[in-house]
């Protein structure tokens, strides 16, 4: 059995029959041709479906918007660089000698598209079912320990007491468009950080819904880069 595989059996309790699969995961763009992209793009997919699932049976009185805003949380970067602390998974990875120089092995971007790319790489070869155990159980403690719908904090709170740690203002919501009638709107808006020069852009029914999202997407951005 080869290193990436007993590190899969131990840190996913999951037993590849083709280890191809994992090895792809874990090879960085800078190490070959062919690399972790494309399953990360599967990983992705595959990890919000399982989270959807598991909140709708977990919180049967939470309204769309509630779900929406769980989710978020739980399958942002910032939550995949813990998991990929918890499971080891910088010391599995291949990376070209230039990302190595660089500390690639810890740049939270590449630890989180990583745990993506192993989800992915975990449903191509066990399909959904060892997709789901081994996403809920990297997950377990996270999904028992969800906040009630009003403990939790609006991602426009995170943004701002984010920046405000590192001494910076809060950031800028503006609506760039409203479609639709009167009774189904759709807003789009961005949320901006001017002195770091980032912004994000999203929609939603509410102006309201939309700046979560943006902040949601801010968030994010801020702790990749930070990585």
């Amino acid at each position: 059995m080869s290193k990436a595989a007993q590190w899969a059996k131990a840190a996913l309790s999951y037993n590849f029959s083709d280890i191809a699969f994992l090895h792809l995961a874990l090879t960085h763009r800078s190490a070959a041709a062919e690399h972790n992209e494309r399953l990360e793009y599967l990983g992705d997919a595959v990890l919000e479906l399982v989270i959807t699932n598991a909140l709708y049976r977990l919180k049967p009185r939470t309204d769309e918007g509630g779900l929406s805003l769980l989710r978020s949380f739980l399958v942002r970067k910032g939550t995949l660089v813990e998991i990929g602390g918890e499971i080891g998974i910088a010391g599995q990875l291949v990376l070209g000698s230039g990302e190595k120089r660089t500390g690639g092995h810890q740049r939270a971007s590449i630890l989180a598209d990583t745990v993506e790319a192993v989800l992915g790489a975990v449903y191509l070869d066990g399909g959904y079912p060892a997709a789901e155990q081994v996403i809920e159980g990297l997950f377990a403690s996270r999904l028992k320990s969800l906040p009630d719908d009003g403990d939790l904090k609006d991602p426009k709170t995170m943004v701002q007491e984010y920046l405000q740690a590192q001494g910076e203002l809060p950031p800028e919501y503006d609506v760039l468009k409203i479609t639709g009638k009167a009774h189904q709107q759709t807003f789009k808006v961005t949320c901006k950080v001017a002195p770091r020069g980032v912004e994000t852009e999203a929609s939603g029914a509410s102006r309201r819904k939309a700046e979560q999202q943006a902040a949601l997407q801010m968030l994010e951005l801020l702790e990749e880069r930070k990585g």
